[in-house]
């Protein structure tokens, strides 16, 4: 019988534990979530709430204190440096609020930056950079520097970028946060047309017109979900806490 998509990410009463001095801090705090392949999730929390935690854990940018991790049906709790950088290099895509350029790169450079320590030839890197480019609308601006473009522009970069190896999850924290609203809708236009041609996507944010474009919203608070929804059902949950966005 048909099972419907895999899942992805696992995370199973998941704890990070920072020691500050004497106190110990539970950014996470028995954590569970899980997301199958082609969801599109935001992930929203006061600061604080451990979301960032959540994202730097889901990205194999930091490691569990306890409890268990499989990403992609591997169990990532226990890698070493190595195999984590590996992972990451492959199955993850980052795209962060400040774009993260290189600024005297143009655009093909720093969107080919993820393949350079990989065994692809120059032409087969650059033939790569200039499809992702293209999949972004970027592709007359190939051999511009961050300098020359707009803030859209440099997150279509980024995100390009954040794509060029194919990855099983596009993580993007707080992605329209230095952008105008138009940008941003542009930018949010761009993420909904990957996710329909089947990219899985996770995205921090702190917008509510932003989350909406998710098909999930999973709300943080002292280190747990509060609340996992559907995005339409999310309204009536912020609705009855008094529209409180945790």
């Amino acid at each position: 019988m048909p099972t419907g998509p895999k899942t992805i990410i696992r995370l199973h009463t998941v704890k990070r534990i920072y020691k500050v001095g004497t106190e110990r801090i539970h950014a996470l705090d028995g954590l569970d979530l899980e997301v199958r392949e082609n969801e599109y999730v935001a992930v929203m929390g006061q600061s604080g709430s451990g979301k960032s935690t959540l994202m730097n854990l889901i990205g194999c940018l930091d490691c569990a204190t306890s409890g268990t991790y499989e990403l992609d049906g591997q169990d990532v709790t226990t890698m070493s440096p190595a195999a984590l950088a590996q992972v990451r290099n492959q199955k993850i895509g980052f795209v962060f609020q400040s774009f993260e350029l290189l600024p005297r790169a143009d655009a093909l450079h720093n969107v080919e930056l993820p393949l350079i320590y990989s065994r692809h030839p120059v032409w087969s890197r650059r033939k790569l950079a200039v499809e992702a480019l293209t999949r972004v609308g970027l592709a007359e601006r190939v051999d511009h520097r961050p300098n020359q473009l707009s803030g859209g522009e440099k997150q279509r970069v980024a995100v390009a970028r954040a794509l060029i190896n194919h990855p099983s999850i596009l993580l993007a924290d707080e992605p329209t946060g230095n952008l105008d609203s138009k940008t941003s809708r542009e930018i949010l236009a761009l993420f909904d047309r990957l996710h329909d041609e089947g990219q899985t996507i996770i995205m921090v944010t702190h917008e509510s017109d932003v989350a909406c474009h998710a098909q999930r919203i999973v709300r943080m608070l002292d280190g747990k979900v509060v609340s996992d929804l559907p995005t339409e059902q999310d309204t009536a949950y912020a609705y009855r806490n008094g529209g409180q966005r945790l």
